[in-house]
């Protein structure tokens, strides 16, 4: 086979696959733009992010994985809303969910987020969504996190945003017992503060 033949496949290939040669063709597929997003989304890197978003990317596509750069944005870039704020003005579906059947705002909460449980509360999020782990927000934040600073001012921000603090989890346990029995202080006084029972 020749060279020009060989780019003549290749050209055709791409076509075919939704990505053009040269600056002239065909803009990528929607499919294919929905990968780079979830690329752009975990490189944080907002600016592609946005321009993608702007040719057409679904800010709620989901890989096999379950993510989707909304999702992503909830957790895996730190605490920086950022990525969050163009996902929701891109259209998020805020109260999707992942494998786990867990919101957004429960993986904010895990990862001691605390600007981003803001942003989702103040955007109508599911406040006291169980996911298959029998765990809301405030669970993750007090039974998957660190005890330290992150963490507590999560947990401020969910009591503030009005989630119920009595909520067990799937064995019966409140989130005051969980605090105490770690020895999270500060979150258990919070805890107390807003009225939790043990």
């Amino acid at each position: 086979m020749s060279g020009s033949s060989r780019a003549v496949l290749a050209a055709i290939a791409l076509a075919l696959a939704g990505c053009g040669s040269d600056e002239g063709d065909r803009a990528p597929a929607p499919a294919a733009l929905d990968q780079q997003l979830l690329a752009a989304a975990y490189a944080n890197d907002v600016r592609e992010a946005r321009a993608l978003i702007a040719r057409g990317a679904d800010v709620n596509f989901k890989d096999r994985t379950e993510q989707s750069a909304y999702l992503i944005a909830t957790s895996e870039v730190g605490d920086d809303p950022g990525l969050l704020e163009l996902t929701l003005a891109g259209g998020a579906r805020v109260d999707d969910k992942d494998s786990f059947d867990g919101t957004g705002l429960i993986r904010a909460a895990e990862r001691g987020h605390h600007q981003i449980v803001e942003r989702l509360l103040a955007a109508g999020i599911d406040r006291d969504h169980v996911n298959r782990l029998g765990w809301t927000a405030l669970l993750e934040a007090i039974v998957l996190g660190e005890g330290g600073r992150e963490h507590v001012r999560t947990v401020r921000a969910l009591i503030a945003g009005g989630v119920d603090v009595d909520l067990p989890d799937g064995n019966g346990v409140r989130p005051l017992t969980h605090a105490r029995e770690r020895g999270y202080t500060a979150i258990a006084h919070l805890l107390e503060e807003a009225g939790a029972r043990e």
